[in-house]
């Protein structure tokens, strides 16, 4: 009955959404508020049955995969229960990309929402979480996405304009919805579909900041604003460090999907644009689909629900040397505390138990579901003798390395197998680095040096090579600003690409390797 209540007030959300008086407007986000809060309240009680029957939910997932399998798939008759569906079909792992991949093939652009029960509930849940969390984020204008796709998995348009966003999603650009952002300066909540986009964002400000400031003192959207233009210009003199606050006084949060390799991203925004802020992720997301959402803005760290819907969920453990041999996956009832695990994922396309090589650590649980830390990727090492460097690893080394450098903030990374560039040049095979920095423009010889030594101290098997000779010593090459976000639309026209597209932090492929080394300044 609440439902058909709150359908039956669509198409009056409908008719306001045109209106302009502030009383409709006001009407129209009540109106909102309420249908989401009902619907919000349905979910979360379908999450807490889901949550304390984990078993029978899994079962269910796994079946509704099976009726609605699309594509070819060579399944074992006679496969009615999970334990079977494990036993008769092998783990597999996601297809790497091919070397010699043309550089002009290009896929259709992927969908920019996810679709499934996991991302209604991250959308719905989370919303309710933030405004529980930052109480008026929620208010009408107090709300921009700088980025044409939102950070929250599920598409709901008319709720996302009647809860406070100050301009609509899609047909825009990032700069057109920047210059609208920038015109409100009573924002509370600022949103991007991931952390590298958004770091993007703030960089690009940085550079065509008297542009935009020009465009709103001349009215280019309306309204001429010569003050607020003179705000903004006033602002932007003042460096990066801490400018989002400068610009929006009132912001509280940051709002942004999480995904492989934004860690650095949200570091770098942290320290310098958006300093003093919250960031809140709704869900995590790897390999086109909502995997894990989160229900604890106030939380520094990502924690994230894995659930027990569709996709189906097994968990591999993780012990040290033994990843690649055959081993039991265990169901979400089945984990440790403080563990490691790799994803293993079974969708309704292909049927096929396929390991995602996103490892989690579980860190608590939430009814009979276990909450987790996503800590690294597996499929994101380095390896030119055998000695395996992950991405947690080298990610430590050159965050201390970074640390010594004076003056330098690290915004992003990417790393190259000597042998992907044809760089050995009769030396020992090694590292190709490729920073991009804040503080720094110009790196010693010192400098380059401090990470080959960080490497060694945080792996003993890589320093046990380089003592031998046979790895030679990580080379360092410092690139212009705005590399990254040129890699990242490269990354986006690969076949390959994922919905968001995951940032790599090893490069396999030849052509993105070179786009960064044609920038390189240092």
């Amino acid at each position: 009955m609440l439902l058909l209540w709150l359908l039956l007030l669509l198409p009056l959300l409908a008719v306001l959404w045109q209106q302009r008086p502030s009383w409709l407007i006001l009407l129209r986000h009540q109106v909102a508020w309420w249908t989401l809060a009902g619907v919000a309240a349905w979910q979360q009680r379908k999450l807490e049955q889901s949550t304390l029957h984990v078993c029978q939910s899994q079962q269910q997932a796994l079946m509704w995969c099976l009726k609605r399998a699309q594509g070819p798939c060579c399944l074992p008759r006679g496969i009615t229960d999970m334990n079977t569906f494990r036993n008769q079909l092998p783990l597999t792992k996601t297809s790497q990309v091919q070397e010699e991949e043309s550089e002009e093939q290009v896929l259709p652009p992927a969908s920019p929402q996810y679709h499934g029960e996991a991302s209604l509930q991250a959308t719905l849940l989370g919303l309710v979480a933030l405004n529980k969390a930052y109480p008026e984020v929620l208010t009408p204008g107090s709300t921009a996405c700088v980025t044409p796709t939102s950070p929250w998995p599920s598409s709901v348009p008319w709720l996302g304009h009647a809860l406070g966003r100050v301009s609509s999603l899609g047909a825009k650009d990032t700069q057109a919805l920047l210059l609208e952002a920038l015109m409100s300066p009573g924002l509370r909540a600022l949103e991007a579909r991931t952390a590298v986009e958004l770091l993007d964002v703030f960089v690009g400000l940085e550079a065509e900041g008297k542009e935009l400031t020009e465009a709103i003192a001349a009215g280019s959207l309306g309204t001429p604003l010569p003050s607020r233009a003179a705000e903004l210009q006033e602002a932007l003199e003042q460096g990066p460090r801490g400018l989002a606050l400068r610009l929006w006084p009132k912001l509280q949060v940051v709002v942004t999907l999480d995904a492989g390799g934004q860690a650095e991203a949200v570091a770098a925004l942290r320290a310098w644009w958006c300093q003093g802020l919250a960031f809140f992720s709704p869900a995590y997301a790897a390999s086109g689909g909502v995997m894990a959402l989160n229900l604890w803005p106030e939380q520094p760290q990502g924690s994230y629900l894995l659930l027990p819907g569709v996709p189906f969920i097994e968990l591999l453990p993780i012990k040290e040397g033994t990843q690649e041999k055959a081993a039991s996956t265990l169901l979400l009832t089945e984990v440790q505390r403080e563990e490691e695990y790799e994803l293993v994922l079974t969708d309704r396309t292909g049927l096929t138990r396929c390991r995602l090589g996103d490892v989690v650590q579980v860190i608590g649980a939430y009814n009979q579901c276990p909450v987790v830390r996503f800590t690294r990727r597996l499929g994101q090492t380095l390896s030119v003798r055998g000695e395996v460097t992950d991405e947690n690893i080298f990610s430590a080394a050159l965050a201390q390395a970074v640390g010594q450098w004076p003056g330098a903030k690290l915004l992003d990374y990417a790393c190259v197998e000597s042998s992907i560039l044809d760089s050995c040049d009769g030396s020992a095979p090694h590292y190709e680095v490729f920073v991009e920095l804040r503080g720094l423009r110009n790196l010693s010889e010192e400098n380059r040096d401090k990470l080959d030594h960080c490497l060694q101290e945080v792996s003993p098997h890589y320093k046990s090579l380089r003592r031998r000779g046979s790895v030679g010593p990580a080379k360092v090459h410092l690139v212009g600003p705005g590399s990254f976000r040129v890699l990242r639309e490269a990354l986006v026209a690969c076949p390959s690409s994922s919905f968001p597209p995951e940032m790599p932090r090893v490069l396999r492929l030849s052509h993105l390797a070179q786009l960064l080394q044609k920038r390189v300044i240092s």
